[in-house]
């Protein structure tokens, strides 16, 4: 049974929301702002959370960036109907996923789904493959999927589910483009539609995340109008 954390400060959401989670087999914690949210993740750590932007006390923003100092759980946003920058923000901040509101309480529940499978393929060895060749070296990257690892010339990166799949295919075919739709169809299940901004603002992410151990870090190549590739070094 997978743990969720629900954060919103509007109560109504917070029952609706819990009650169909639990009614799908998920165990709920609900918080009404992102501080007593932030101390309950200190006592225990959920296995997904669902955040709401605009709280008192704490926001999702300031809440997912405390959060990311100290763990990788998969994060999706709930956002204002209107509001892109937010979307935009919170993806490039280290979201995994967003809703915006007014939701449906299914797709909700099908993006948390998605997630955790995506998350569960990474950690799970499937395939029979023996794990010394699940892990993946190309040029001063190393990846190993079986314990979500990643480093760059010795060092560890620490990156979210998403971010590490996209990584994952583009290397997996240095030099080989992969459009837009391919990075969607790799970090996304096929019921589940994002634009094209959210697998750029996920890049962005990642290239980012590698320029901190590499300030030099220039793997990931933009071909504009057209997609992605690795180049390694």
């Amino acid at each position: 049974m997978s743990r969720i954390a629900l954060v919103d400060d509007d109560r109504n959401i917070l029952t609706s929301v819990s009650i169909t989670l639990e009614a799908e087999g998920f165990e709920v914690e609900t918080y009404n702002d992102g501080q007593s949210a932030l101390d309950g993740f200190n006592r225990r750590m959920p296995e997904l959370a669902v955040l709401d932007i605009k709280m008192p006390r704490m926001d999702g923003m300031d809440l997912l960036q405390r959060l990311r100092q100290k763990s990788n759980i998969p994060v999706i946003f709930l956002t204002s109907k209107d509001d892109e920058i937010d979307e935009l923000m919170g993806l490039r901040m280290g979201a995994d996923d967003y809703v915006k509101k007014p939701f449906s309480q299914r797709l909700l529940v099908e993006r948390i789904r998605s997630i955790l499978r995506r998350q569960e393929a990474i950690a799970t060895d499937a395939t029979g493959v023996p794990e010394e060749s699940q892990i993946l070296v190309r040029g001063e990257l190393t990846m190993d999927p079986l314990r979500h690892a990643v480093k760059w010339k010795g060092r560890d990166v620490s990156l979210t589910v998403t971010e590490f799949l996209l990584l994952q295919a583009l290397a997996q075919r240095p030099g080989f483009v992969k459009n837009r739709d391919q990075l969607m169809d790799v970090a996304y299940d096929d019921q589940v539609y994002v634009d094209d901004r959210t697998i750029d603002s996920h890049i962005k992410r990642l290239r980012k995340k590698m320029r901190e151990v590499d300030d030099e870090f220039n793997a990931i190549e933009t071909l504009y109008g057209i997609g992605y590739r690795y180049n390694e070094e």
